[in-house]
């Protein structure tokens, strides 16, 4: 009887002590994974729109690289991160905005960067998936994303929105969708257009 209530005893202690060692480890790194998801989000922007980055880049020069290069904004409700390089005479090069939804097996956020003229893409960035890799991840390869470059992110008609989708005509705002991924793409496309017409709904 003694054995098993000192057993109890010694769970009970050990299970508390670990768990007030678990949580002052969160909460001592909590920290440094914010600074650290902070970092990836500010190097996705600067890729995205296409700023200048060495590869070799240190972080505090990332920092000092976004801080010199990207002004935050709003239009309406949406975050916006231009690109105003100090040569540039106060004249934008280009303004990107976050997008993000549930994909198929976790959330999807990542950048959606556009020319001056608000219409045509300078480039798109993931930064965080769960897809499935070979398939749906193919999002965050460079064929994938590369496809949107200079596209419009309106139709002929003027009617805001992008089509992922393989097979059919070629149209400005279309780009090929990842065999077997449909349902990947399907949400991306999904998330895209409500971005795009939060941009659009400002001018």
């Amino acid at each position: 009887m003694k054995g098993s209530l000192y057993a109890l005893v010694y769970a009970a202690i050990l299970g508390s002590t670990c768990a007030l060692l678990l949580t002052a480890a969160a909460s001592f790194t909590a920290p440094y994974k914010q600074a650290n998801e902070d970092a990836e989000e500010n190097l996705n922007i600067l890729i995205v729109l296409k700023v200048p980055l060495q590869a070799d880049v240190s972080s505090k020069q990332l920092v000092e690289i976004f801080e010199t290069n990207v002004r935050e904004g709003k239009r309406g409700e949406a975050t916006t991160y231009v690109y105003f390089p100090p040569e540039a005479n106060g004249q934008p090069r280009a303004i990107a905005l976050q997008f993000s939804g549930p994909g198929l097996w976790g959330p999807i956020k990542g950048f959606l960067a556009l020319e001056p003229d608000m219409k045509t893409v300078r480039g798109i960035t993931f930064y965080e998936q769960e897809e499935t890799p070979g398939l749906g991840g193919e999002i965050a390869s460079s064929w994938f994303r590369e496809q949107f470059e200079g596209k419009s992110i309106v139709d002929e008609n003027g009617n805001p929105g992008v089509i992922i989708k393989s097979g059919g005509e070629p149209t400005s705002n279309k780009v090929d969708a990842i065999s077997g991924a449909t349902m990947t793409c399907n949400k991306v496309e999904a998330m895209l257009n409500e971005a795009i017409k939060r941009i659009r709904e400002t001018e």
